[in-house]
């Protein structure tokens, strides 16, 4: 029987796309639902402001009388305007092994972004690059984090067979958490203190973070833009306060560390204790008592995953890294954590990946993202 291809415009068919993965993951021990109340506000146009400066589709697939796929198609105009690009993505590509429902998706994406004028087409990507990005395509003996794909070994060959290459491979690191902190982090740091032209900025307490989340956020719109960082796109205020408000609830003030010069923030880092076996007990929901077992598997947890980090360009290359990273692993030692995830390295970001490599850090997690033209 043929695919059925159905665009999703009703809240029970959102409701069959958001919880399809779950379906076909049942038996998949590494993946990690999402924070169902999350998904519902993020496929809300009234709810997610991207939508705002969006194009969208969702679009479910049914064979057999039974939802065996799904996928999103996103045109992020903002994106498109500022990099002078024509470029679609799509993303939450999920699907039964079967290359006709894999094809039956991307073809309709692709045919509605040459619809609208668009020339080229990469993902998984979301709106931006605060969403999952990319196929796993090592690392498959690991349990996913926070924010991640965790896709079927066999799901990225079947995207390549519809005419797909990679675009670009993201590199996770797992870095050993070690005894001393290494000597040349503890000479840059001392020379950059003593100085006296930076303060290093830690917190204790959640609401001493409220104050700086604007200047954080701002200083990393700056830099993911002037930098352009792979699919970025800025965000307003109101969306600032939105990514805030999403992971104020998970953030743990110890592991937030910034850099101040004249009062402003110039470098963070921010980092959250593994969560994802807590998710998996929870199944996604929150309540009515799924968030105990989340802040549970924080408490327990012996890995730190890594999120965001910045420096402002004029500072970059003076040790603030280094200033910024003692921090972090000193922090990560006192409170018993073994590993740190370092989250998702662009491979031509050289730098970064060389002093993971310092650091002792393996690569144990590759994502690719891929395109193909649509001319």
């Amino acid at each position: 029987m043929s695919v059925k291809l159905i665009e999703v415009k009703t809240r029970s068919q959102l409701k069959a796309f958001i919880y399809l993965p779950e379906k076909l993951h049942r038996d998949h021990p590494n993946w990690v639902p999402p924070i169902y109340m999350d998904e519902w506000s993020y496929f809300d146009p009234k709810k997610n402001k991207a939508f705002s400066y969006s194009d969208a589709i969702l679009l479910l697939a049914e064979k057999d009388g039974e939802t065996v796929g799904r996928i999103m198609g996103i045109i992020n105009r903002r994106y498109n305007e500022v990099r002078n690009e024509k470029t679609a993505r799509f993303g939450y590509l999920e699907s039964i092994k079967d290359q006709e429902v894999v094809h039956a998706l991307l073809s309709r994406v692709e045919e509605w972004a040459r619809e609208k004028g668009m020339t080229r087409i990469i993902g998984p990507y979301g709106f931006s690059d605060q969403d999952p990005e990319g196929f796993l395509i090592k690392g498959f003996e690991n349990r996913a984090t926070i924010a991640t794909y965790y896709n079927f070994e066999w799901l990225p060959e079947m995207v390549e067979k519809e005419g797909y290459t990679k675009d670009i491979d993201y590199f996770v690191y797992k870095i050993e958490v070690p005894e001393e902190i290494p000597e040349i982090y503890r000479r840059v740091s001392e020379r950059i203190l003593k100085k006296g032209n930076f303060q290093l900025l830690e917190f204790r307490r959640k609401k001493e973070i409220k104050p700086w989340v604007r200047p954080i956020l701002s200083l990393m719109n700056e830099t993911y833009t002037e930098s352009n960082i792979y699919g970025y796109a800025p965000l307003d205020e109101k969306e600032m306060d939105d990514l805030a408000k999403k992971y104020m609830p998970i953030l743990d003030p110890r592991f937030i560390k910034c850099v101040l010069k004249d009062g402003q923030v110039v470098a963070f880092i921010i980092g959250i204790p593994d969560m994802t076996e807590g998710i998996q007990k929870a199944r996604g929901r929150l309540f009515p008592f799924g968030f105990i077992h989340i802040l549970r598997a924080q408490k327990k947890t012996r890995q730190l995953d890594l999120l965001l980090g910045a420096i402002k360009k004029e500072y970059r290359g003076v040790g603030l890294d280094a200033l910024m990273g003692m921090a972090m692993l000193a922090e990560a030692r006192k409170a018993g954590f073994k590993v740190i995830d370092t989250h998702h390295e662009m491979e031509s970001n050289v730098r970064v990946r060389a002093e993971m490599e310092r650091l002792g850090g393996q690569i144990y997690k590759i994502y690719r993202v891929y395109q193909k033209s649509l001319v």
